[in-house]
């Protein structure tokens, strides 16, 4: 199928059917259009502050409703969802390319996110939300109940990179703990997330409990943050500073996810064939549009010809191509203001003394949105691509004497999102990434085993963000803890008769032994 011949399940009647769940009560519209072409395929309503009020408000009601149900029940919901997401992911996939341009290969895997999430919490939110007793003061006389109750309308905003991952994922946790979801997903591609919430609610969710609004980020965004209960947001290191400032002066809780400038650290014993097909996935993946995707890769001295041939011949290789099949290794970027800054991360590092091994071109020939896989080599940290995250199919290759030296070098960053170690003893890699300031650290793979794994937290550090999704850490988030705490006998304070110095003397001594017995 080539480019310019959409699929076939992406309809007109379809478009208009999923954008018609968008609030936008002025008519304003934004163009979505097809990244391979440029065509204008629906016009994306727009909502307005009003708007935002109103899908708050619906998703409160519809909340109190949902949060009434027993957990087992709202786990049926998703048990049904996970069948329908699986059995319609080429349709999903075919609208993450269409409004993204990624390859298919990557829309399909991003069809996989939520099924993933949803299996975790499918056998652990009952547990998680189950009640815990515990101690209280007195051994036998009292005790507490730890209670989870959901915090009430969560808002996410979703980034244009894994739109129908963080539009669906990040919102799963939050509904099973019985909260309602608002989510504004980027402009530029709204329609997967759209469609996924049409699936859920196919499942049996409740209308009017997963609101979707749309606009850009600073018109939509402080309204979202002051009705919200809880924020989630995954983007850029500013726009998370806004973000995490607002939340903080509505004293609500916030979850960042940010940017990366991740490292990749190869040890002197890695075998070449297995590290080169991985680090190309971690380098060029998604067109390098994933925020724990590899910017820096750190080579040993004493195999660094040896390593570089083999890493750029093969990305001088790479199939480049906008097509909704398998064919292209390589995909669009997102935009072409995207292309241009991308390009712009590449042009400077030359301009200061850079070279570029293979790539550094924008492929009009192609798409509107294409650039080739580039690789780079001299790249210092007063470039622009030596300390910003370029977010692009772009990375810099560097050569180190010592494995100090390599671990002093991945750390000289303030972001700390994701890195990866390849060797061939485990225990020395290992021993590496106990070194290394990041909140997930990949051991012979560039980043998918760590994000895959949903039973672990996977977040940021310094400057890539606070808290965490996965996990039960992911789905505790979203809720308060309530205390409930008994007394069945009224002993807290002397005795009839007894002074308050008697008291005193057998409460500490009661201390000393409830220590010693080791009571809680």
């Amino acid at each position: 199928m080539s480019a310019t011949q959409r699929p076939a399940s992406v309809t007109d009647e379809l478009l208009e059917r999923l954008v018609a769940r968008v609030p936008g009560r002025t008519g304003a519209t934004w163009k979505l259009t097809e990244v391979y072409t440029g065509e204008v395929l629906v016009e994306l309503p727009q909502s307005t502050e009003q708007d935002i009020e109103a899908a708050f408000e619906e998703a409160r009601a519809a909340q109190r409703l949902w949060a009434q149900w027993p957990v087992e029940r709202r786990l049926e919901v998703f048990a049904r969802a996970h069948t329908l997401l699986v059995d319609n992911a080429h349709t999903t996939a075919d609208l993450i390319q269409v409004e993204s341009g990624k390859n298919r290969r990557m829309a399909i895997e991003e069809t996989c996110d939520p099924p993933m999430v949803m299996s975790y919490y499918l056998k652990r939110a009952k547990r998680l939300l189950a009640p815990k007793r515990h101690g209280g003061p007195v051994p036998i006389v009292s005790g507490s109940t730890e209670v989870r109750v959901p915090k009430g309308v969560v808002g996410i905003i979703a980034p244009w990179n894994f739109p129908f991952a963080t539009g669906l994922s990040d919102a799963i946790p939050a509904l099973i703990a019985g909260n309602a979801v608002v989510v504004k997903p980027d402009n530029k591609t709204a329609l997967s997330p759209l469609y996924g919430i049409s699936l859920l609610e196919e499942a049996g969710l409740p209308e009017g409990l997963f609101q979707v609004v749309c606009g850009d980020g600073p018109d939509v965004g402080p309204t979202l943050i002051d009705n919200a209960d809880y924020v989630m947001f995954t983007g850029s290191t500013a726009t998370g500073r806004v973000i995490g400032e607002r939340a903080g002066r509505n004293l609500i809780g916030c979850c960042l996810e940010l940017g990366g400038k991740n490292p990749m650290i190869v040890l002197d014993d890695v075998d070449v064939e297995e590290w080169v097909e991985s680090a190309l996935f971690g380098v060029f993946g998604n067109t390098g549009q994933i925020c724990m995707h590899i910017e820096r890769i750190y080579l040993p001295e004493s195999r660094y010809d040896e390593l570089r041939s083999a890493f750029v011949d093969r990305a001088s290789s790479l199939v480049i191509g906008a097509a909704y099949d398998f064919g292209p290794e390589i995909g669009s970027l997102v935009s072409p203001d995207h292309r241009d800054r991308v390009a712009s991360h590449v042009e400077d590092a030359v301009a200061q003394g850079a070279t570029v091994l293979t790539g550094g071109r924008a492929r009009p020939d192609i798409g509107p949105a294409f650039f080739e896989p580039t690789v780079l080599e001299g790249v210092t940290k007063d470039m622009l691509a030596g300390h910003t995250e370029t977010f692009g199919p772009v990375v810099a290759l560097y050569p180190y004497r010592t494995v100090d030296e390599a671990i002093r070098l991945a750390n000289d960053t303030d972001y700390g999102l994701n890195a990866s170690v390849w060797s061939g003893d485990l225990a020395r890699a290992e021993a590496v990434a106990a070194r290394i300031e990041s909140g997930n650290v990949n051991i012979n793979d560039a980043l998918a085993t760590a994000y895959a794994s949903k039973g672990s937290p996977s977040g940021g550090v310094k400057q890539s963000g606070v808290g965490a999704r996965h996990g039960d850490q992911g789905l505790l988030k979203y809720t308060d803890a309530k205390n409930v705490a008994v007394l069945k006998k009224q002993v807290m304070g002397p005795r009839p008769g007894q002074g308050y110095d008697a008291y005193v003397r057998q409460m500490l001594s009661s201390l000393k032994l409830m220590r010693r017995l080791r009571v809680r």
